[in-house]
């Protein structure tokens, strides 16, 4: 799943794919490079990101699935049932929900539908994260979610850097099997985040290349059905290399 962030203040892409045309032909890079999804998204959701209105968040992303959608399989990131249902209505056929809320949504069109944990909202969500078990309650609020769904394809993603500290993430990653075992595939996305920053000397996000290959491999091996990334080229060599050996 390649991102495709056309917003201001994404925390790495941010303004780079403001432009529909210039979002498209990233967009069709991506398929390019192996993308078998492209996720759009229009509202940032990283930490301390404010929300972001319902009129202009469809502003940025329909004409994009609107011209991306004849080419590959387009999922819209959102928060938003309106965004996400004119989203739909577009040519998108996956919802990528942050919100773990939309299922509705995406069983009234015949959609797919990735449920996302996420601890608060993009506001608060890194304000002290704490959990008892952090595998366990993860795994049990994403089945509850995923079993009463209604949707045709469920997707499970436990969130990775969405109200969770730098060992939360980690020990998530470590048990990636358990998730795997509830029998959804399941959804993981590392690429470029700050823990992987603070794993590599703080580097800034353009130098998390390696390291958010490295965990998405991980990802794979453990059982992930699928890894959302910025770097698609290099993260689909990696799989290639994996799926032959």
């Amino acid at each position: 799943m390649g991102v495709l962030n056309v917003t201001p203040d994404s925390f790495s892409d941010g303004g780079r794919w403001v432009d529909p045309e210039a979002a498209v032909t990233h967009g069709l890079r991506m398929v390019a490079e192996g993308a078998d999804v492209v996720d759009v998204g229009g509202e940032s959701t990283r930490p301390g990101a404010d929300p972001v209105p319902v009129d202009e968040e469809l502003r940025r992303v329909l004409p994009v699935i609107r011209a991306l959608a004849a080419h590959v399989r387009v999922s819209i990131d959102t928060r938003k049932a309106r965004v996400a249902e004119a989203a739909l209505e577009a040519g998108a056929t996956l919802v990528n929900d942050v919100s773990a809320s939309l299922a509705p949504v995406a069983a009234a069109a015949g959609a797919g539908w990735v449920a996302i944990h996420m601890r608060g909202d993009p506001r608060t969500m890194q304000q002290a994260p704490a959990y008892d078990d952090v595998v366990a309650e993860v795994r049990a609020f994403l089945v509850e979610r995923a079993s009463s769904a209604g949707t045709p394809e469920v997707w499970i993603d436990p969130g990775i850097g969405f109200g969770k500290t730098l060992d939360h993430n980690l020990t998530l990653l470590a048990h990636l099997r358990e998730l795997v075992a509830t029998g959804y595939p399941v959804v993981v996305g590392t690429s470029r985040k700050a823990f992987l920053g603070r794993l590599t000397g703080d580097a800034p996000t353009t130098d998390r290349v390696e390291a958010s290959v490295a965990t998405a491999a991980w990802a794979l091996s453990q059982g992930a059905a699928m890894v959302r990334v910025h770097d698609v080229a290099p993260t689909v060599r990696a799989a290639r290399m994996l799926s032959g050996v």
